[in-house]
């Protein structure tokens, strides 16, 4: 971290000494990465890859490094990678990617002690320092024209390509556009996708190279100048999301929303005729969860780019633009519940699909939130506030409603057995629902006949609920309703 108290011919001599230097380490994390996860999955090879991000670190910053703090770190971070070797999920992921923080945290930022200030410096290091690689990789560079020029429109693009990845992945009909371009075998050695990859990678590892953390208190204006020479950063273009960088962002990222939102227009709400090549379920179920990912990106950048107080907040050319692209970004989320929709009308419902149901409106809530703490010129505090009261009520309206009865009873009323347009009843997924989903199942078994297998395994499902509302001290509305219309069934009914 550089001293602002320092000359700034000491500090701009200590940068150029080191920077060779971790340049060298993330090239060489991002070739290790390249030979680990680029075409392989990912087990093992997530936890060699911490453990050689946490030593590149160490080398990089071995000048400035809290020694006292390097084997309380290492031991943090041994311990977070166990779940990583047992298993790489979510789970495992989300605990290694916070050891390496709170290790980094640890051992090269003496100023923040209390959680609120650790707390904010994690934030910054995930959300805002991998885009710092982007900013240094030309600051690298002591060309004037070169930062004023290409600054503005690098990361724009970089971004673009990012959501262009994505909508593509979303949408059969884009990929199959693109792949009818057929550059030739001259472009062949060069992937797009092994490209991305590399620069994702540098600017992930990058920030765990390149240390910088935000100061805890202002400076004078003077050596707020002192540091940004020292930087090689012009005056004034500290801040990542300056205008300039906002405003074409925004006009690229419109433009290449339009076309997705123009084409679910046309096929997923206009109902053409896709090609014959692509079927409306493709369709759907491709767009799904990608265009969720994309919209969660979205909200994110303009958190970051409209941040209170922000140089982008009362630009009367960047506003409409955001709010533009936000309502893009709905309509986005709300095609995609549809094209969800679309899929469980021919594949029916599942716990992870009913989820992905009220995980859609969520983001959509959030995304209003967004524009309306944009409009009321309210605080992220407040942002926060209203999102949590979002959850709440929809934890709370969740946990009223009877969802195993609701998939069961949708799977039959729509299942092929029932004349509907889905496919035949999964008998096994049905009886996995648990007792709640019997009156469905009852149903199933009169579609499909007599079957002692079925007839059998619903009895043990009867006795789990006689078993459950034994005693009332397990007493229950929803069991006792149950029960009730399991009481006014007649018994030749399920029993052939």
């Amino acid at each position: 971290m550089a001293d602002f108290t320092a000359p700034a011919s000491n500090a701009g001599s200590v940068r150029e000494g080191t920077f060779p230097v971790k340049a060298t380490v993330a090239l060489a994390l991002a070739a290790l990465a390249d030979w680990l996860f680029y075409g392989h999955g990912i087990g093992i090879s997530a936890a060699i890859f911490a453990v050689a991000v946490a030593c590149g670190s160490l080398l990089a910053n071995l000048a400035t490094l809290n020694r006292k703090q390097v084997l309380l770190a290492g031991v943090l971070l041994l311990v977070a990678l166990v779940p990583a070797i047992e298993e790489f999920n979510v789970a495992s992921l989300t605990f290694t990617v916070l050891a390496l923080g709170i290790g980094l945290l640890l051992t090269t930022n003496r100023d923040r002690h209390r959680l609120g200030e650790r707390t904010a410096a994690l934030c910054d290091l995930y959300l805002v320092g991998p885009f710092r690689f982007f900013r240094d990789a030309i600051g690298a560079f002591n060309l004037p024209a070169l930062k004023t020029g290409f600054a503005v429109w690098f990361i724009p693009i970089v971004l673009s390509s990012i959501f262009v990845f994505l909508l593509v992945s979303a949408n059969p009909l884009l990929e199959k556009w693109i792949s009818l371009l057929n550059p030739g075998n001259t472009a062949s050695y060069l992937s797009l996708g092994r490209i991305l990859f590399w620069t994702v990678a540098l600017s992930i590892v990058w920030p765990f190279i390149h240390v910088r953390w935000n100061r805890k208190r202002e400076m004078p204006a003077a050596l707020a100048e002192a540091a940004a020479l020292a930087q090689g950063i012009p005056s004034g273009q500290n801040h990542f999301f300056g205008v300039a960088t906002i405003l074409r962002s925004l006009v690229l990222f419109n433009l290449l929303f339009a076309v997705q939102t123009i084409l679910d227009a046309i096929y997923l709400w206009g109902n053409v005729a896709l090609p014959s090549d692509i079927s409306y379920a493709s369709y759907a179920h491709r767009g799904a969860y990608p265009l969720i990912v994309t919209a969660l990106l979205a909200a994110g950048f303009v958190l970051a780019a409209m941040r209170p107080g922000g140089p982008a907040e009362q630009s009367k050319v960047i506003r409409p633009l955001v709010y533009l692209w936000v309502a893009q970004n709905v309509l986005l989320v709300m095609s995609s519940i549809l094209r969800l929709d679309l899929y469980v009308q021919i594949y029916l419902l599942t716990w992870w699909r009913v989820a992905a149901f009220i995980w859609m409106i969520l983001v959509a809530l959030g995304l209003v939130l967004i524009v309306a703490r944009i409009v009321l010129n309210r605080s992220n505090d407040w942002l926060i506030r209203a999102n949590l009261i979002t959850l709440t009520a929809t934890l709370y309206i969740c946990s009223l409603m009877n969802f195993a009865a609701i998939i069961a009873d949708y799977n039959v009323s729509h299942s092929r057995e029932a004349g509907g347009k889905g496919v035949w009843i999964d008998m096994n997924y049905l009886l996995s629902l648990g007792p709640q989903a019997l009156p469905s199942i009852d149903r199933a078994i009169a579609l499909r006949g007599f079957d002692p297998t079925l007839v059998s395994r619903r009895s043990c499902l009867v006795e789990q609920q006689k078993k459950e509302t034994a005693s009332w001290r397990s007493w229950g509305l929803r069991n006792w309703r149950l029960q009730r219309a399991l009481d006014a069934r007649p018994k030749s009914s399920t029993t052939g």
